[in-house]
């Protein structure tokens, strides 16, 4: 058995910037540095972006395992396997790929690069207007909540054996940028949430929302507590996007959708302060990564 051990060191300096003036908050701060794409050469080898929030796309042997912090994945039959960067990655992080030999034992290769992880700046956006009810919900409520929360982890722990993530990603819906991910958040003029967790666009009631890769619906329900109608698509390896607030939902759960499908209408429902649609995107039920990086993820020679 062959394995290759790889340590990358990285230290939490995720900077939080204070913006109150913009409820918006930028996409990226100007200022931030160029995060580096992983440089591997050929076939075989990891697709991404060296930064927080980021997904990575790797193919080795089959069989392979990779771990990356907290983030673990078996490739596939084809050699596929899916890892994420959290929000807050350190500066350094262990990340290990080892292939299993007949015995099951490890072989450690010291010689390996070093990846350095971008570390990004989240802005603090005031978001005002949104339904008290959702801020803080009245006791009475706390039994659906309950039932909707395992409903929907239920759903995120869904691992869907296809490849939907191959197709690569488009955007789910057309409108105007109106919340990124990673800002933390301000509701209601004074109570703290959390971090912003999607990509938001605004647009009318019943804007057309498509698939943004293919993938098996986990999850389909008109009305949640805190997102209104609400759609899951594993897109393969647990990989699964969420898209909240919709007016419609044209789906069901055990669909299998391809790319480009319709699959629901943009809405306001649940903890909203108008019509936008709400795209997150959340790896094996651990940890959420930027949808951009999806959208800017480019696997044409790692196919």
């Amino acid at each position: 058995m062959i394995s290759l051990a790889v340590v990358l060191a990285l230290q939490s300096t995720t900077a939080l910037v204070d913006d109150a003036s913009d409820p918006i908050g930028d996409l990226i701060a100007q200022n931030a540095p160029e995060a580096r794409d992983v440089a591997e050469p050929g076939p075989m080898g990891c697709r991404g972006r060296q930064e927080q929030g980021a997904l990575i796309i790797c193919r080795f042997e089959p069989g392979t395992r990779l771990d990356l912090g907290q983030s673990v994945a078996i490739a596939d039959a084809q050699g596929f396997a899916v890892l994420g960067i959290p929000r807050n990655a350190p500066e350094e992080m262990i990340f290990e790929i080892s292939t299993a030999g007949v015995a099951n034992s490890v072989n450690q290769i010291d010689e390996s690069p070093t990846w350095f992880i971008t570390q990004r700046e989240y802005n603090l956006q005031h978001v005002d207007g949104v339904p008290q009810a959702t801020v803080t919900p009245d006791p009475s409520t706390l039994p659906r909540r309950q039932r909707e929360y395992a409903q929907k982890q239920d759903a995120f722990n869904s691992v869907w054996d296809g490849q939907g993530f191959l197709d690569g990603f488009i955007s789910p819906a057309e409108g105007i940028t109106t919340g990124v991910y990673g800002s933390a958040r301000v509701y209601n003029n004074g109570h703290e949430g959390s971090p912003h967790w999607g990509l938001d666009w605004a647009n009318e009631v019943g804007t057309p929302v498509y698939a943004p890769a293919g993938g098996l619906v986990t999850l389909a329900e008109p009305d949640m507590y805190y997102e209104g109608g609400l759609i899951f698509i594993d897109h393969g390896q647990g990989l699964v996007s969420a898209f909240l607030h919709l007016s419609g939902v044209e789906v069901s759960a055990g669909d299998v959708v391809e790319q480009g499908q319709l699959i629901g209408a943009m809405g306001a429902g649940g903890r909203a302060t108008g019509s936008h649609l709400d795209w997150r995107v959340k790896l094996r039920n651990q940890f959420y990564v930027d949808p951009q990086s999806l959208l800017d993820l480019d696997l044409s020679d790692l196919r």
